[in-house]
């Protein structure tokens, strides 16, 4: 065992793993990132339901690691994980490297078994190091996760045709690594859904070694169902969980009809825009703008080579892996989302692959003599290279801005305040987590306004706040009414949707507005909340059915900034610069232009070219 384990094949992947993963702990979020960190971690702590499509065995395995006492907060212990399962990822993709080029291509880099080990070696660097896997291991994110499936297919089904195809290969050890690919196949599914995008590529690899459309492919096909369904079978805690009405419960898929629409991810599909004239031109230009960067480019032309090696050494697996990137960035480009980087994971995988064989292309050009040396010094180059050129565009130790902001929302209101808004990746996605595990602030009522388009939110509504749903029961009943149609593609009336939908808003500030103060986030739209004027109050408004004058204290906010920028910390600084000039524009209106100024101030100090604050200190400086 232990021979096995000092193996070329283990060793070098276990060492590049652990090393991979102390790196991935120096630049770890310490808390709550943008968009779905804190649903998430909310979720696997308390054994709820996430957003579709559920992810049901990621939820399993975050609550056993939030539960690890391992960290002094629940959310650092899902952000350990991601770290965690990235490695572990990584290793079985070393595994895989090098059974595919070692034992499939039939690569002679070396009479030497531990220079066979350098391209796997490059090409699981390449791949551990690129922007884009890195970004999973620094925060909770069910890609994490993804990555270990990755990898682990791609290994299973690569063992399982080459097995097939050694005549003295026994039966049952065919038999059984078929069956393991399977069930991870069906456990990958209930993780995500982009599994799928593995389809084109195995499909083809396997009726490619097996003969195409023979009659015992299709037969040994229907025989991996058994195998397959048990590991899909993970799905069945989503209908179990929701019956117990768990805290967040998204969808709640207690019956066939919603589990169905879960595991379809139905509420999502509106974003997917196959041959968009608008979305696949632009997310593509993404792509190949940014694709060289993520990895530092040099690992790009070892790609290159790599190809070019394939299409002379098998053309084969030159298909297969094509059909692999092609597969990935076909349908990602199609996804009209912002958070579109982690959906090129596949495509990212497969440039790994092709830099690891124009390593071995590179490596046999290479005299024997001085292959040793030659590989120190080009390894360490490559290493050294691209760690440093990407450490600082994965750095994310000092990245605290959503929790800051989450705590500065919440302390911008009084106490049990109603809090309607649409900033799920923000704040209302972090606020699940601080509200519910930290305990911070539960006297609020957050509202995410766009869910209460969806049906089972009102459920959820009902079970965390009755006292809110009784008194609107009337238009939420209405509502529902109408909503009913449109879930059930029968036919309806939009404008009678959007009249009762806006109905239901009002009728939550009209029925609490006596005995609750209602703070509205900028975005709202005036429409929802006619009727009622609007008062800075820190990072949102007071709702006021008088036109008055309401004197307002300056905002005092508390949050770091992080070195690493992107449009997620632009946007959140954004948000802080709007609420200083918000609240530097009221207390001018009111007079208190000695107050206006710092806070205008504070504002351009974050946005220097903000045309509201440039023009009000204009002219507060021309008056004074």
């Amino acid at each position: 065992m232990l021979k096995k384990m000092l193996s070329p094949g283990i060793l070098p992947g276990l060492l590049v793993s652990v090393f991979c993963f102390i790196l991935y702990y120096t630049t770890l979020c310490p808390t709550t990132d943008f968009i779905d960190s804190g649903e998430l971690t909310t979720v696997a702590y308390t054994l709820g339901v996430a957003h579709p499509t559920g992810y049901p065995l990621f939820t399993l395995i975050g609550w056993i690691f939030s539960h690890l006492p391992v960290a002094s907060s629940v959310v650092f212990r899902m952000n350990i994980m991601a770290a965690v399962l990235c490695a572990a990822g990584l290793f079985i993709f070393y595994r895989f490297l090098y059974f595919f080029l070692n034992e499939i291509l039939r690569v002679k880099t070396s009479a030497d078994p531990l220079i066979s080990a350098v391209p796997p070696l490059a090409g699981t660097i390449v791949l551990g190091l690129s922007t884009t896997f890195w970004d999973q291991a620094n925060a909770v994110e069910v890609y994490s996760l993804h990555t270990v499936f990755l990898s682990s297919l791609l290994l299973l089904i690569t063992r399982a045709v080459w097995k097939d195809r050694q005549p003295d290969a026994s039966p049952r050890h065919r038999f059984w690594i078929w069956q393991a690919f399977a069930f991870i196949l069906g456990l990958s599914f209930t993780n995500h859904m982009t599994t799928i995008l593995l389809a084109p590529a195995c499909i083809y690899y396997y009726f490619a070694a097996s003969g195409v459309f023979q009659r015992r492919s299709w037969i040994h096909l229907l025989r991996l169902a058994p195998a397959f369904l048990l590991g899909l079978s993970a799905y069945l805690y989503l209908p179990v969980r929701a019956a117990e009405h768990p805290l967040l419960n998204w969808g709640n898929p207690s019956d066939l009809e919603r589990l169905w629409w879960h595991f379809t991810a139905k509420q999502y599909r509106v974003w997917i825009t196959f041959f968009s004239s608008e979305s696949a031109p632009k997310q593509l230009n993404y792509f190949l703008s940014t694709t060289a960067g993520k990895f530092a480019y040099v690992p790009v032309l070892l790609a290159l080579a790599g190809l070019v090696s394939l299409w002379k050494r098998s053309r084969v697996h030159l298909t297969f892996t094509l059909l692999l990137f092609l597969g990935c960035v076909l349908y990602a480009i199609n996804y009209d989302i912002h958070d579109i980087d982690s959906y090129f994971l596949l495509a990212f995988y497969t440039v790994a692959v092709w830099a690891a064989v124009g390593s071995a292309k590179l490596l046999e050009a290479v005299r024997e003599g001085r292959r040793k040396t030659t590989i120190a010094l080009a390894g360490a180059g490559l290493l050294t290279a691209v760690m440093l050129t990407n450490f600082s565009d994965a750095d994310e130790h000092s990245r605290y801005l959503v929790e800051d902001y989450t705590r500065d929302m919440l302390n911008s209101v009084d106490t049990n305040a109603i809090v309607i808004s649409y900033q799920w990746d923000y704040f209302v996605s972090a606020a699940y987590y601080f509200q519910i595990v930290e305990g911070v602030r539960p006297d609020v009522t957050i509202i995410d306004k766009e869910l209460l388009r969806r049906s089972w939110y009102y459920q959820q509504i009902q079970w965390r706040y009755p006292w809110l749903y009784a008194a609107s029961r009337p238009e939420i009943e209405a509502f529902l009414r109408e909503l009913y149609k449109f879930e059930h593609d029968l036919p309806y009336d939009p404008n009678m949707i959007e009249r009762r939908y806006s109905a239901v808003i009002h009728s939550f500030i009209d029925h609490h507005y006596s005995d609750r103060p209602i703070y509205a986030t900028p975005e709202i739209e005036q429409s929802y909340i006619s009727g009622y004027s609007k008062v800075p109050s820190g990072l949102a408004f007071r709702l006021y059915k008088d036109g008055a004058y309401h004197p307002i204290k300056s905002p005092r906010f508390s949050f770091r900034i992080p070195p690493r920028r992107d449009q997620y910390v632009d946007g959140l600084l954004g948000q802080y610069a709007r609420a200083y000039v918000n609240a530097s524009i009221y207390m001018h209106l009111g007079g208190r232009d000695d107050l206006a100024l710092p806070l205008l101030d504070q504002a351009l100090a974050l946005q220097p070219d903000m045309p509201e604050a440039i023009s009000l200190k204009e002219s507060i400086m021309r008056k004074g």
